[in-house]
């Protein structure tokens, strides 16, 4: 839960640099923060899965 919390606020510091930082680097740094948030989601889905499973 700690690293979504950090990954919002990553992108939250982004957002509010996008006009100080050039496009390149937002972009780039935008699609590491999506990356990471989308490893998260389906790491939790899947234990999610595996526990539910195993209940049953």
């Amino acid at each position: 839960m700690l690293f979504l919390v950090v990954a919002l606020v990553l992108l939250a510091f982004v957002l509010g640099s996008v006009a100080y930082l050039p496009l390149p680097v937002t972009l780039v740094v935008s699609a590491v923060i999506a990356v990471w948030l989308a490893v998260f989601a389906v790491r939790e889905r899947r234990r999610r899965t595996r526990t539910e499973g195993a209940g049953t």
